[in-house]
């Protein structure tokens, strides 16, 4: 702590000279021909961008984008946050940046735990993540068995170090750590299955990342680590405190990136996509920052036409307001609309709760929740990522993958209600609320609340039309309220329902709604599922 105590006035000095270091580093200095590489790769994008269907304009990608049916079948996905930051594991996948800010929790541990950032920093952690267990088939068997459909594995976090054989960085998992194509594999073994594959960068934020490990003796501040640790810019303006954090709302106000450092990104991200061919490319947050604005089109156009030359039509999933509507899908990060939105849309939540990243003494989602989720979701025309968090030496934890094999049960039994629906002419109905809300940072409002039995979900397929239970009465009794017998929802009265998995049960359409009596069950029963036909 007594590093980083000196005066307000010493802090805004180094504030100016930790400005101007960061605009004139390169980002990736120790790789041989960098900056040729980077330029070269740029020349690939401007060609890209002129050759293809798709035009760098947003009416342009709004008229040509559309999602395409596999992922509107698909349903659920799993997002995979790997990296570095599983070997100290400590709080969650900020620990690369939280350890270098003093008054953190995870400062103090890290000093306690590793000595101070000074003699042990967080590169200091690469080689002792050897990912010595990961058996990439071995993960897509697990996915497999969970019902997903689709894996999304972070290629680059925050953090600066790229878990696949990048050309542009020797801070990646093929050159040190692993020293595998850690993306590369998983994208191989999800294609032999027939899995879709998608890939997530998080690199816009590494602008920034490192930042208060610059005000002080830090290893941050070795040229020699450049590559790793980027231009660890302040995060905001010139006349703020050092250790400003800005409105995340407004990043405006957000010391904003250079043009080094924005060739860099879309070199990366280019990358990415000619490598590997992702289907699916999800991006985090702050690439909604303004100076990002032209290199989103580009990447769209470029993305789109890439993925058009392969007879495709390629994803951006993105969560903030920097794509057109209509030109990428709308991405809810642990939230959900509470309404039927008649756009495809996607959600992305945790197995565990408090880390994206496996953090040490986490707790953990059930089966039961996360399938209701599901459940939920689809009825509202999107589809659920599902994100996992895998140890150091490359295995997933018995909880997380006790809770996929449950949530795989289900899906085995109730897939057809699921896979390849669409929305009702209503999603449902029920009390419980079901939007964006967060509770303590990080769990979304139905994990802590819970549905009730009253929660109803519609999704249909062919002549069916499914009702989904989110929560399953101990007595077994249902009243679907708005499936009332003359109501104008159904174009005739209900003539069989079928309880998917068996067991036998009793109904009737009345004047006051559809009365079902299910079999009893006990406590922590995973939802269920109805099939109504009218013929």
């Amino acid at each position: 702590m007594a590093g980083i105590k000196g005066s307000i006035g010493r802090m805004a000095a180094m504030s100016a000279s930790l400005l101007a270091l960061a605009v004139a580093a390169p980002a990736a200095a120790e790789v041989p021909g960098y900056q040729a590489k980077v330029d070269a790769k740029l020349r690939e994008v401007q060609a890209g961008v002129a050759q293809g269907p798709f035009k760098s304009d947003w009416d342009s990608l709004r008229q040509g984008y559309r999602t395409p049916e596999w992922f509107r079948d698909a349903k659920f996905g799993i997002f995979i946050h790997w990296g570095v930051y599983s070997v100290p594991a400590f709080a969650n996948e900020w620990y690369s940046r939280n350890m270098y800010v003093p008054g953190n929790a995870a400062y103090e541990h890290h000093v306690k735990t590793y000595g101070p950032q000074s003699k042990f920093g967080y590169k200091d952690f690469i080689p002792q993540f050897k990912a010595e267990k990961f058996d990439p088939a071995a993960w897509v068997q697990l996915f497999s068995d969970a019902g997903a459909r689709y894996v999304v594995p972070v290629a680059e976090h925050c953090d600066g170090f790229a878990m696949y054989a990048s050309d542009l960085t020797e801070w990646d998992a093929a050159d040190m750590g692993p020293h595998r194509d850690v993306v590369g594999l998983i994208a191989e073994a999800a294609r032999a299955t027939g899995m879709h594959f998608g890939l997530s960068s998080h690199r816009a934020e590494h602008w920034w990342w490192y930042h208060v490990g610059r005000t002080y003796d830090s290893d941050v501040n070795d040229p020699k680590y450049a590559g790793l640790y980027g231009p660890a810019a302040p995060t905001g303006l010139p006349a703020d405190a050092p250790t400003t954090w800005p409105d995340s709302d407004s990043l405006q106000n957000w010391m904003p990136p250079n043009k080094a450092f924005l060739n860099d990104w879309m070199a990366r991200t280019t990358e990415l996509i000619d490598k590997y061919r992702p289907e699916l490319i999800y991006f985090d947050w702050w690439t909604s920052a303004p100076m990002f604005a032209p290199l989103m089109r580009d990447t769209a156009a470029y993305y789109y036409n890439r993925s058009a030359a392969r007879h495709e039509q390629g994803i951006i999933a993105y969560k903030g307001s920097q794509f057109a509507e209509g030109s990428a899908l709308f991405d809810m990060e642990r939230g959900k609309t509470d309404a039927l939105k008649l756009t495809p849309w996607q959600s992305d939540t945790s197995v565990s709760v408090h880390s994206w990243g496996y953090a040490r003494n986490d707790t953990y989602r059930t089966a039961p929740s996360l399938v209701a989720d599901l459940i939920d979701i689809v009825s509202k025309n999107g589809n659920l990522l599902l994100n996992v968090g895998p140890k150091a030496d490359g295995t997933i934890p018995d909880e997380i993958a006790t809770v996929l094999r449950g949530m795989g049960g289900w899906l085995k039994v109730n897939g057809e209600a699921i896979y390849g629906t669409r929305p009702f002419k209503y999603f449902g109905e029920g009390p419980t609320k079901s939007g964006q809300v967060r509770v303590g940072g990080q769990v979304e409002e139905s994990a802590v609340k819970g549905f009730t039995p009253a929660d109803i979900r519609f999704t249909t397929k062919g002549d069916a039309l499914y009702a989904l239970g989110l929560s399953r009465p101990k007595d077994g009794r249902v009243l679907v309220k708005t499936l009332y017998a003359g109501t104008p929802y159904l174009d005739a009265p209900i003539k069989s329902i079928e309880l998917l998995g068996g067991g036998r049960i009793s109904w009737k359409q009345t004047p006051k709604g559809l009365e079902v009596t299910l079999p009893a069950v006990g406590d922590g029963a995973f939802p269920y599922a109805l099939k109504i036909r009218t013929r």
